[in-house]
């Protein structure tokens, strides 16, 4: 059981994707887990075959408890590696027999008509713990369409169906839980890290300018939106200010081994998470709108991958068209800055002698001082702003 948090202890098995036997690829999900921030999908490290499903489902596992047993190339079959136990798997229910990939957007709808996933004989075809969770909820799973291969019904495909079962949403979430992680994790962060703030106000008409001329012959699905501009010019900001960009552990900073940007994503049912968006700096604007809708789709139905949740280098948060003016961000460790935008608002501009309205952001900076100082934090934001001056740049 990987640790995908600094206050996190433990985790329940929902849902395996693999069974004895099955090959699998560095990088392949193999596992989802449930935390109090939701379902989370676990990665593969090694190209391997699956020796054994060692975690039953419905269990609760401390961090660094085994989950299952590989034979990685080169060791025979039934050994195990020396650090994992000898005993036989305990008994788990059958995994399914495809290898479905984790779905950019949920596609589970309520339908009279004949589901596509339906089997021969009528059955809708459905994982073991979308079974279990439907049968929670009170759902019946022949009017679902699912998301896996076939139409067949993941866990996934059940986030936001069926109301409230036993406390928790579909997926796993649980609000009030969640609450209490964030809570503790930000009053050790407030007691531990000598935070620094600074704050500015941007001009976005040049940007707001390109953004209409870029969007006049896209579809709506297409548009791309201020957020996309606003991850980008912090993406590019950042390969000018490293030691804003990494963690700090053990008395030193140790930079990232990439831009990763954790965008924070407000949950419906309340809460949040801040998963990563990868390699910010090297994805253009197009491919940056595509990452964030899908990373705030999976995030709000619980289906985010373990790497989501622990490679972020720093975080962005962005309070959109409804949030307040501005932001003072609280420093998730252990990272060691985060960026705050506000809403959009018109204000008072000076241009060349006179005084214009122009749509305006207030962008801020929480940074650790033991790695960083006020001079670098100006240099960082007032990087920002040019980007976002010269949006052609971007």
């Amino acid at each position: 059981m990987p640790s995908l948090g600094p206050d996190m202890e433990s985790a329940r098995v929902v849902e395996w994707l693999v069974k004895p036997g099955d090959a699998v690829r560095r990088g392949d999900v193999i596992v989802v887990v449930e935390t109090d921030k939701g379902a989370i999908e676990i990665e593969v490290f090694e190209d391997a075959v699956v020796e054994a499903l060692v975690a039953p489902l419905d269990t609760e596992l401390a961090v660094g408890a085994v989950l299952a047993r590989l034979r990685t190339k080169g060791e025979s079959e039934h050994q195990a590696s020396p650090d994992t136990p000898k005993a036989q798997a305990l008994p788990v229910a059958p995994a399914p027999a495809f290898r479905p990939e984790p779905p950019s957007v949920s596609t589970a709808r309520l339908d009279a008509g004949a589901p596509r996933g339906a089997t021969d004989s009528g059955h809708q075809r459905a994982s073991p713990a979308a079974r279990k969770r439907a049968a929670d909820l009170g759902l019946d799973l022949a009017t679902l369409h699912g998301s896996g291969p076939g139409g067949a019904v993941l866990l996934a495909d059940l986030a936001g169906l069926g109301g409230v079962s036993r406390g928790r949403r579909a997926g796993g979430f649980d609000a009030a839980a969640m609450r209490r992680v964030i809570g503790t994790a930000m009053a050790r962060a407030k007691r531990e890290i000598p935070h620094y703030y600074l704050g500015q106000q941007i001009s976005m008409a040049a940007a707001l300018d390109w953004l209409g001329r870029a969007n006049e012959n896209r579809s709506v699905e297409a548009r791309l939106l201020p957020a996309a501009l606003l991850l980008r010019a912090v993406g590019l900001a950042l390969t000018k200010a490293p030691s804003l960009n990494g963690y700090y552990e053990d008395g030193a900073f140790r930079a990232g081994e990439g831009i990763h940007v954790g965008w924070a994503v407000a949950l419906r049912g309340g809460g949040l998470v801040a998963p990563a968006i990868h390699d910010v700096d090297k994805l253009n604007i197009d491919a940056l709108m595509s990452a964030l809708r899908d990373v705030v789709a999976r995030a709000r139905r619980g289906g985010l991958r373990r790497s989501e949740m622990v490679d972020a280098t720093v975080t962005v948060t962005s309070l959109g068209e409804r949030g307040a003016d501005t932001v003072q961000p609280i420093i998730h460790p252990p990272q060691v800055a985060m960026i705050g935008f506000g809403r959009i608002v018109e204000r008072p501009w000076a241009v060349a002698g006179q005084v214009q309205v122009q749509p305006v952001i207030g962008v801020s900076l929480a940074a650790d001082h033991r790695v960083s100082d006020g001079h670098l934090g100006s240099q960082f934001l007032s990087e920002i702003e040019r980007l976002l001056n010269a949006p052609e740049s971007l």
